[in-house]
């Protein structure tokens, strides 16, 4: 079985996916095996980029924090949110970098533009993350 998709501009159906559909029963050890992949990006992510090893920092700095502040549970939700969302842009910001990288090592103020927009997203995360930060731990300090 293949799926049909339609480019909307040409208006042609095309065959371009195949799609096997299989009913397979549940199974922890597949499910734990999916895992591994994603352990090995979030992996080589930190090991390749500078700033995700910044973002571990501060990661492993609030944590800490926590702990030293007893934050409660609301706070602690808030702060795994803002961390969470920074991690997650960053992510994206890499494999948006890796891809164009990959199409093209030539300048081109397209991609130049497409990799400036992915990083101003982590800025915005990083600043959204130092906001909730500083609700949470400036009462707490003073």
């Amino acid at each position: 079985m293949y799926l049909t998709i339609m480019i909307a501009r040409s208006h042609e159906f095309i065959n371009l996916i195949p799609v096997y559909m299989r009913k397979e029963k549940f199974s922890i050890s597949r499910q734990l095996k999916s895992v591994i992949p994603a352990i090995s990006g979030i992996r080589e992510l930190i090991i390749t980029q500078h700033n995700a090893r910044i973002h571990l920092t501060a990661t492993i700095a609030v944590i800490a924090a926590s702990f030293l502040f007893k934050t409660n549970t609301h706070e602690v939700v808030a702060l795994s949110f803002a961390i969470g969302l920074v991690w997650v842009a960053e992510m994206f910001n890499t494999c948006i970098e890796k891809t164009l990288d990959f199409i093209s090592t030539e300048r081109d103020p397209e991609i130049k533009s497409i990799k400036d927009i992915a990083a101003g997203a982590v800025l915005i995360a990083s600043l959204t993350a130092l906001i909730v930060g500083l609700f949470i731990f400036i009462p707490k300090i003073f």
